[in-house]
C-alpha cells in the first residue's frame, strides 16, 4: 500500500509492511490504567484500537522522501526473510516492499539516503537483502545513516545486560553490522542535517541514540518521529511509555518536549506505528494535547 503527499516541495510516500490488531493493549503500554482506552475511545477506535478484540492496531511502515535529486528511505521497516522466531508477527515476512518502493518511484539501486531514527529490529530490516549466502545492502548507492548511541549500545552487549529490553536482538548482526562492514555507514551524532534537507533532533529514551527527522519546504513542516510516540494514545496522555522505552524518565520528557514542538510549529507528525491515516497533527488541548488525523 502507498500513499503520497507533498510537504512544500518535497515528496513523501508511506509504503506499509503491514498494518493490523497485533498488541495486548496491557503489553504494549504496561503502565495503562484500567479504562484510559474507553476515555479515550473516540481518539483511539477504531483506527488504533479494535474494542471487541481488545487489541492495539500497530503499522510497520516506510517513509520515502523526494527531493530534488535525492531519494531518502526513513526506516527500513522488518524486512524479508528475516528470522523472528520469537516475534511470530515478523517472523520471516516476505512482502512486496521492493516491488511497491520501484512503483513509487525509489528503486533500491537509485535511493541516496537511509535514515534510521533508531536500531530497533522493526526500523532496520529492509537495510539488507539476503543475496549469495549472505545478507547484503538493499541500497547498494546509498549512504545509512545510524545512530551512533544506539549502534554503541549494541556493540558494548548493553542491550543483552539483565533487566534490558533488547529490541534489538539478532536484528543488529543481520540489518546492521553488514551495512558497517560494507563501509556504507555514518554514525549521527547530535543535531545536524542530512541530504540538505532533512534536520536531525536528538529523541532519547525509547533507545538511546532516538532521534528525530525535520522537513522544512515552502512554510510547512512535517517530522518523521520514530518511536517517540506508538499510538495517539500517548498525545493524550504523553505520561504513558511502551513497553520497549529503555530509559522511562527520559522517554517521557522527551515526548512531552516534542509534543509542545509539534504543536506550536503545527508540524504534520509522521510516525511509524499508527494506524490509518497514519499521519497527523499535535493540537493544544487545555494543559494537553490532542490528536487531529491528517487527510490524504
Amino acid at each position: 500500500m502507498m500513499q503520497s503527499r507533498m510537504v512544500g516541495d518535497v515528496k513523501v510516500t508511506q509504503i506499509i509492511e503491514y498494518s493490523g490488531p497485533t498488541h495486548d493493549p496491557a503489553f504494549l503500554f504496561p503502565d495503562l490504567a484500567a479504562g484510559s482506552l474507553a476515555t479515550h475511545r473516540n481518539v483511539m477506535a477504531p483506527a488504533h484500537w479494535m474494542p471487541h478484540m481488545n487489541k492495539l492496531i500497530v503499522t510497520i511502515q516506510l517513509w520515502i522522501v523526494h527531493a530534488g535529486s535525492e531519494i531518502i528511505v526513513v526506516d527500513t521497516g522488518v524486512g524479508n526473510l528475516k528470522p523472528r522466531p520469537g516475534i511470530s508477527r515478523m517472523h520471516m515476512l516476505n512482502t512486496l516492499v521492493r516491488e511497491w518502493m520501484i512503483a513509487a518511484g525509489a528503486a533500491p539501486e537509485d535511493v541516496t539516503h537511509v535514515v534510521l531514527t533508531h536500531l530497533h529490529a522493526d526500523h532496520v530490516g529492509w537495510n539488507t537483502t539476503w543475496a549469495d549466502d549472505r545478507w547484503v545492502p538493499t541500497f547498494p548507492n546509498a549512504r545509512y545513516h545510524l545512530p551512533k548511541d544506539d549502534f554503541l549500545f549494541c556493540r558494548e552487549g548493553r542491550n543483552r545486560e539483565p533487566g534490558v529490553i533488547d529490541v534489538f536482538g539478532d536484528s543488529f548482526f543481520d540489518s546492521v553490522l553488514p551495512i558497517v562492514d560494507e563501509g556504507l555507514a555514518d554514525m549521527i551524532d547530535g543535531p545536524g542535517e542530512i541530504a540538505g534537507v532533512l534536520s536531525v533532533e536528538p529523541a532519547p529514551g525509547h533507545s538511546p541514540g532516538q532521534v528525530a527527522f525535520r522537513i522544512r519546504s515552502r512554510g510547512e513542516e512535517a517530522i518523521f518521529c520514530g518511536d517517540i510516540l506508538h499510538s495517539p494514545l500517548q498525545i493524550v496522555q504523553p505520561e504513558i511509555n511502551s513497553g520497549y522505552c529503555i530509559w522511562a524518565d527520559k522517554a517521557k520528557e522527551t515526548r512531552w518536549n516534542f509534543l509542545q514542538r509539534a504543536a506550536q510549529r503545527e508540524a504534520l507528525i509522521l510516525p511509524v506505528h499508527f494506524g490509518a491515516p497514519y499521519c497527523g497533527y499535535v493540537r493544544k488541548e487545555g494543559a494537553g494535547f490532542r490528536f487531529e488525523p491528517a487527510t490524504w
